[in-house]
């Protein structure tokens, strides 16, 4: 049992390290860590069972948003290709 949970201790500060590591660098969160962030905080209060299907309905609900901006941003990006096309997708999911 001990060493169970000396390996537990082990395992989260690893984990913490690589994030702190990932935060130094400067690197943007990705669309779905902002989903869960978003949900998280909308989520505020609730718990239990209530707040896993808020949350398991909020992150489907995000996903699917997601995919619709990206289809819709995708037939808007017809004709563009290379850098050209990069830099529109990337402006257009940022505002959508």
């Amino acid at each position: 049992m001990k060493k169970l949970i000396v390996l537990a201790a082990a395992s989260l500060a690893c984990s913490m390290a690589f994030a702190a590591e990932g935060q130094k660098e400067g690197k943007a969160p990705t669309a779905q860590q902002k989903l869960m962030g978003t949900c998280n905080t909308e989520a505020t209060g609730k718990k239990g069972d209530e707040r896993k299907e808020f949350m398991k309905a909020c992150l489907s609900d995000g996903k699917k948003r997601q995919q619709e901006r990206m289809k819709s941003c995708n037939a808007e990006a017809t004709g563009k290709k290379g850098d050209e096309r990069k830099a529109f997708m990337s402006e257009c999911l940022r505002k959508n």
